[in-house]
């Protein structure tokens, strides 16, 4: 605030010029309220976050996948009534924080990306195993005949 108050007659225009901010600024509002459209895009850009300056974007609610979304239900519940099944409702609160960060990395390609790799690396352990003794035998091609 850069304007200063020294008497009461600066105090009454400082009110009265805030009160036509107000009148300025509830006008505007009701602009933006005044059809079912403007109130859904309005609810809409809440919900969707938008990118930053920078250009990234900031995780939001419905950015994620199914799986996603689910994590997000199904984590939190799952530790709190297992892992954490007797402990304090602070603890309880932080797991539910913590999960709910957390799901914002858990996705579809991220759950296929460490199936791909427990995969490869079962199949590895399974073809490590020694084979049979007998070899076979080679394969020779049939003679050309001109």
């Amino acid at each position: 605030m850069d304007f200063q108050i020294k008497n009461i007659e600066d105090l009454r225009e400082e009110i009265s010029r805030i009160r036509i901010i107000q009148e300025q600024q509830g006008v505007a509002l009701a602009k933006r309220f005044n059809s079912p459209s403007a109130i859904f895009s309005s609810i809409m850009s809440l919900i969707n976050s938008g990118s930053n300056d920078d250009g990234d974007k900031q995780p939001s609610i419905f950015n994620q996948d199914l799986l996603g979304l689910l994590s997000r239900i199904v984590l939190p519940v799952t530790l709190n009534k297992t892992v954490f099944k007797r402990s304090n409702i602070l603890v309880k609160a932080l797991v539910g924080l913590l999960s709910q960060k957390a799901s914002n990395y858990i996705s579809g390609d991220a759950v296929h990306t460490i199936w791909d790799k427990a995969k490869s690396i079962f199949s590895g352990m399974l073809k490590s195993k020694p084979q049979s003794t007998s070899k076979p035998m080679p394969h020779v091609p049939p003679p050309v005949v001109m």
